[in-house]
């Protein structure tokens, strides 16, 4: 396989890839229809996450127009220097060789994911689950198609049909080169990669996002990103499951009441801590443990806090570590709660559904990492690089 692709061949086999999906648009919902049809597991966020329409394929389209669109991420200069003794340094990003995404359900994976890594020179190899198989052998299909239409080698887009035990092995005892892994899913299968891999990890962890109304808050503004993040999409990791409101907000239960009332209109079931617990359609929680949980359903926990501190430290505890919001007019205070909560993306009076590669105009994103090595966030093309020292010297001896 050919590791020295030009930008031109892979921009390319990008431009060619955006074209077949557009061009084979209804094959495409066709072999998800039956994914769809046959998916019986009783989860509500993986079923929409297994869906594909029409807006699923315009994204998938403007992910790889977007790469395409991209500079190239592979020998961007880092470092560029002379030693005293006239060595000269250079350091640029350079692939990781191969990556192996394990994901659910998601076949927009299958495409955002492929992409970026065919770009940043990477070869990948995709391991989606059973439930959505059909979309991703008719997606992988048109990877193929539009390869070797441009003389390039297929295995540079491969899919492992492989079930849970044929995985594990796959893991312990890679039969090709393996540099990386995304788990990308629930915490059983990140806990499932992890315990079995044998080379370097990054999560895509969990969600559990917190919004805090600070004492400052427009109200408006707190309820329409509230709700958004609640209630627009209840099935990715950048929607909201957690709101702290501070004691001292004025009008609080008016507030409330307002809020409680607009997530009713979205069938989302209000739980809440022992004070805000006594206002209407607002249940109490039997156990602390709640505040751990990311619902990826209709539900919420909301609790109240007396300090802009007390909001820091709880989202700190509790949260996955990926995205927070705080709603407050108040700038110093939005930048202490900033720098001071430790999450991959940090708003102020945004919503945290722009989480997200494609949002934040990257592309897509093979993930959105909720480690802190090699990369935090959403995942781009030019996060998937390592890099790579070059030294040039003259007879130079140490």
């Amino acid at each position: 396989m050919n590791t020295l692709l030009t930008t031109q061949q892979k921009n390319d086999v990008l431009s060619t890839m955006a074209q077949l999906i557009n061009k084979e648009q209804a094959s495409i919902i066709s072999a998800n229809k039956i994914d769809v049809e046959g998916y019986n597991g009783g989860d509500l966020a993986m079923e929409k996450r297994l869906k594909v329409d029409d807006a699923k394929i315009e994204g998938m389209m403007l992910s790889l127009n977007q790469l395409v669109a991209d500079s190239e991420p592979i020998g961007k200069e880092l470092y560029n220097f002379t030693h005293d003794n006239g060595i000269k340094i250079v350091n640029k990003t350079a692939p990781f060789g191969t990556v192996l995404i394990i994901y659910e359900s998601r076949p927009d994976v299958t495409v955002e994911a492929a992409g970026i890594a065919f770009k940043s020179g990477n070869k990948i190899l995709l391991k989606g689950g059973k439930e959505s198989l059909n979309s991703n052998l008719k997606i992988v299909e048109l990877w193929h198609k539009a390869l070797k239409q441009h003389n390039v080698s297929t295995d540079w887009v491969e899919y492992l049909n492989y079930d849970r035990t044929k995985t594990q092995a796959f893991l312990e005892n890679p039969t090709q080169q393996l540099d990386l892994i995304v788990p990308r899913g629930g915490e059983r299968l990140i806990e499932f990669v992890k315990k079995n891999a044998k080379c370097p990890v990054i999560v895509s962890g969990r969600g559990n996002n917190f919004v805090y109304v600070d004492s400052e808050a427009d109200v408006d503004v707190a309820l329409s990103i509230i709700n958004n993040g609640k209630t627009a999409n209840i099935s990715v990791c950048n929607a909201v499951d957690k709101v702290l409101i501070n004691s001292k907000l004025a009008n609080k239960d008016q507030f409330i009441k307002t809020l409680v009332n607009k997530l009713l209109e979205a069938n989302v079931e209000i739980l809440g801590d022992e004070e805000l617990s006594n206002y209407n359609n607002i249940s109490s929680y039997e156990n602390e443990s709640i505040w751990y949980q990311e619902f990826l359903d209709y539900k919420i926990v909301i609790g109240s806090v007396d300090s802009t501190e007390e909001a820091i430290a709880k989202s700190n505890k509790y949260s996955g570590g990926h995205s927070a919001v705080i709603i407050t007019k108040n700038d110093e205070t939005a930048e202490i709660f900033m720098e001071n909560t430790d999450c991959a993306a940090v708003y102020q009076n945004a919503s945290s559904r722009f989480t997200d590669g494609g949002q934040f105009g990257l592309g897509g994103e093979l993930a959105i990492s909720t480690d802190k090595l090699h990369h935090r966030g959403p995942m781009g093309l030019h996060h998937l690089v390592t890099n790579k020292w070059y030294v040039k010297g003259n007879g130079q001896i140490r």
